[in-house]
Parts: C-alpha cells; structure tokens; sequence
C-alpha cells in the first residue's frame, strides 16, 4: 500500500502480507521524504535553525518552534518575560486546535464522510488568519524565537482570537452532529485500530495515541514548560484504546485548549516581547532603526550568531501528537554540534503493525488516519 495512496497521508509505504482481506502482517516503510533536517540544523547558526522546525510537522509550526526555542533557552539559562511565556501557550494551543481540525476532516474523508473536511478547514482558516498577522505566514511562521518573538503581538490579535473562541464552540457541536452517532463512522472506527494501556506504553507512544489507551500523561501536566501550570485544564483520556475514543479525546483536547487561550487572552501580562540578553537577543526593530548601538549589535547578531556553552539539554514540549523533544549538544561555538528531535509522528507510527495485524484490509485505512502522522516529522 503507497507510497502514493491518497490515504498514507503522504508517501508512506506499507507492506501488508494478507490471507484474502484478513493482514496477517504489515510493516511501515519510510524514508521516502527524507530532508536531512537534523543535520541541515547542525550546519546553521542557532537562531537560522528555527525554520528548519517549521517544516517537519508543518501542521504545527509553532509548537515546534517553541520546543527548539526552549532547549536553547535552557542551554544558555535565559529566562522570558512572563508575556512571552503566555503568548507561546496562547499560540501553542492554537497550533494544537488547528492541527486536530486537519486530522479530524482527513480522518473523516479517509472513512467515507465528505463534507466534515470542508467544516473542519474552516475553522482552521481563522487560526490560520491569526498565524498571518503575527508572522506575515500562513505556514512557516518562525515566528517564535530564542528569547521571546519575533515582532510584538498584532493590535488586532485579541479581536482576532475572541472571535474564534466565540465560534469555535458551536462548530463543536457541529461536528459531534455529523460524526459522533453517525453509524458508518462508528462502525469504522469503534473497535478498530486498538491498543492495550500496556502495549501503548511499551510502543512509547505518546500524545492522543496513549491517552486514547486510558495512560494519564501529558507533559503539560507532568513536566509543565512555558508556564502550562498555571493555566486551569483537564487531560481528556480515553477507555478503550480504539480510533473512536481517540476521535473523541481529540475533540475534547480542543475543548480543553479552548479553556487555556481563554485563560491566557484574559491574563495576559504587560511587558516586552523579548527577554533583555545582549548579544543573543535582537534589539527591539524600534532601536535598531533609531539607534545606532542597536543596529551594530543587530547586525553582528545576524552575521555572527552567538556561542552557547558547552554541554547537552533535551527539552520536550506537548505536540499535537504526542512527546516532541529536542536534544541539542553544544561544543561552545555558535552552531549546535548535535540536534536530535524525538519525533511523536516516528514512533507512533512504528505501533501500526500492532494495530492493524488480525484486521481486515480496510482498517488499515482507519489505523494510518487515526495514528495522525505528518511524513515531515517521520522523515525529517
């Protein structure tokens, strides 16, 4: 099955070995978008390793940006303003709502419900609006950077998000209308593609894959980064480890990230946008224009990068899809000597044989879809 099926999400290959339509065994091949992105990282300065991350799970840039950012902050000790760590949750959640709703509209089309990826896109369409006036992209953002942002929050970002979280709700129950009760969604997914707590745990899955399996754990939670424990959320769990409670679990994480961005919208601290570390830093664009210190160190900023001290971090953030962590090793120059990212889609992924195995052909379609992988993040 693929590398060119329209429902491998990408170009993944899957070898199935079948007795009439039962899979007697299946084994994932990937590879096929291999881009060298670790090694490509290792090559650049730190601050031009940022895009790099946009690119592996591209339906989440800016969770991705901000698992980098992190494990840099913590290489060289640098603390943030506390509006910049609500922003980055603020942003963070929304990644994750946008992500869910691609899943959730190709995971529908994949079982034979039409219309749902139309409602699904959007909604993901205003987040979408919102990633463009922050960065100027509708994609590859950037847009978190070492140390805070990278330009202060737009003067329309609160109508903007307001607006969402005033439609988003409703489209929730919309959505449950079309999918929830409907019976051939059910019938596709109750009782297919299931994984035991046990199994989930020694496969590491991560994310929705092992809470889908009743495993209570969520790095928001467990080891909270960016502020996340002082925000007010419940981890939502599944029961039965099928695609049906994940397709469940993943509509109540939206419900959930919904509760953080209004928490972090009202609460939103005063301040910079970016933490005052001369020479790693940027200057603010104001100075840089007007002042010419700022613009002598903006410009050896640029050219130079900065040197980090020697040594290794890793630091995990709460994708869309589970465990997202970086690990970077330092030699004290300006370019990282080592960047390791243990990629939720990866390992995920390496679970399919366990779930589709004993199934009929046509699960393997729910199995892949409710997975939830991007070949960015596989591949890299």
């Amino acid at each position: 099955m693929g590398p060119q099926h329209p429902a491998t999400h990408g170009v993944l290959r899957v070898e199935l070995e079948v007795e009439g339509e039962t899979v007697v065994k299946a084994k994932p091949i990937v590879g096929y978008l291999h881009t060298g992105i670790e090694k490509t990282m290792e090559s650049k300065l730190y601050y031009k390793a940022i895009p790099c991350t946009d690119r592996m799970d591209y339906l989440a840039p800016m969770i991705n940006n901000l698992g980098f950012c992190l494990a840099v902050e913590k290489l060289m000790d640098i603390e943030v303003p506390e509006k910049v760590k609500w922003a980055r949750v603020l942003l963070a959640e929304l990644t994750r709502i946008k992500s869910h709703l691609v899943w959730l509209g190709t995971h529908a089309i994949d079982l034979g419900a039409m219309s749902m990826i139309l409602y699904a896109f959007r909604e993901r369409e205003m987040i979408v609006d919102i990633y463009e006036a922050c960065a100027g992209q509708r994609m590859m953002s950037t847009y978190i950077r070492i140390g805070g942002l990278a330009e202060e929050l737009p003067p329309d970002f609160d109508k903007l998000v307001r607006k969402f979280l005033k439609v988003m709700p409703e489209r929730l129950v919309d959505y449950e209308k079309l999918l929830t009760h409907n019976p051939i969604f059910v019938q596709r997914t109750k009782g297919v593609a299931v994984i035991s707590a046990e199994d989930a745990i020694n496969w590491s899955l991560s994310g929705p894959m092992l809470r889908g399996s009743g495993v209570k754990r969520d790095l928001r939670k467990d080891e909270p980064y960016s502020g996340y424990e002082k925000f007010d959320f419940e981890i939502a769990l599944g029961q039965n480890g099928d695609a049906y409670d994940r397709y469940l679990l993943r509509l109540e994480e939206i419900r959930q990230s919904l509760r953080i961005i209004q928490q972090a919208l009202d609460g939103m601290p005063e301040g910079p946008y970016r933490a005052h570390v001369p020479g790693v830093v940027l200057p603010p664009k104001e100075d840089v224009l007007h002042k010419m210190e700022s613009l002598i160190v903006h410009f050896k900023i640029i050219t130079d990068g900065f040197k980090t001290p020697r040594g290794s971090v890793y630091q995990a953030v709460e994708s869309p899809k589970g465990e997202l962590g970086f690990y970077i090793a330092s030699d004290g120059t300006n370019k990282p000597n080592r960047v390791r990212v243990r990629p939720p889609s990866f390992i995920n992924l390496s679970a399919l044989p366990a779930l589709v195995e004993g199934r009929l052909v046509a699960d393997v379609i729910c199995a892949i879809g409710t997975v939830d992988i991007v070949l960015g993040e596989v591949d890299r």
